[in-house]
């Protein structure tokens, strides 16, 4: 307790404190809560329920089936991965080589990673949630759903030597034909001193 009153009038009397010793907000500890709620779920009961979902289908069709089948079902789905990162791959450098920020393929290439992750792992659940990724409508779906709830800070706006602009539109260069005009120019002299 006495730590954290001496953080907290450090962070009073020194401005140059980094931000991360500062008091958090009440609502990052509700978010940690929900998310610990959600981690607790994926790695307590997902791995319980794909247990129990393996023994009830081997106790059906055999061990040696379940075994091919999940064997299968990775194999099907590491070749549809390959396939479908291909696709948005090509998109996203279509889109770049256009001028335009492929954000809407980053994400999806990251579904594609977990998908692809989600299908290496044995399981029927898994490789559900996996072969869910690999559709393009809902992958589609869950990226736009992803990037609306992104925010987008400490970005310096203006042109650069990339030619792309904060919201992801080309900069416009050719206003003066592609020459600089004198906002551009900085004139000077430098010379070397010995």
């Amino acid at each position: 307790m006495a730590q954290d009153y001496a953080i907290r009038r450090a962070v009073e009397i020194d401005e140059t404190t980094p931000m991360y010793l500062i008091d958090r907000p009440y609502w990052v500890a509700e978010n940690e809560r929900t998310t610990v709620r959600y981690l607790f779920l994926i790695f307590v009961i997902t791995p319980v329920l794909e247990m129990w979902l393996l023994i009830t289908v081997g106790a059906q069709i055999g061990a040696l089936a379940t075994i091919s089948l999940v064997l299968l079902t990775a194999f099907v789905g590491v070749n549809l991965l390959r396939y479908q990162g291909f696709d948005t791959l090509w998109r996203g450098q279509r889109k770049f080589a256009e001028g335009q920020l492929p954000a809407q393929e980053i994400a999806e290439g990251i579904i594609l990673a977990v998908s692809g992750a989600l299908l290496l792992t044995p399981g029927f659940v898994t490789d559900g949630i996996g072969f869910a990724g690999l559709i393009p409508a809902v992958r589609g779906a869950v990226a736009r759903l992803v990037l609306s709830r992104m925010v987008v800070s400490g970005v310096v706006m203006g042109s650069s030597t990339t030619g792309f602009t904060a919201s992801g539109g080309r900069v416009d260069h050719s206003a003066s034909g592609g020459a600089s005009t004198s906002d551009d120019i900085i004139e000077g002299e430098s010379w070397d001193e010995k």
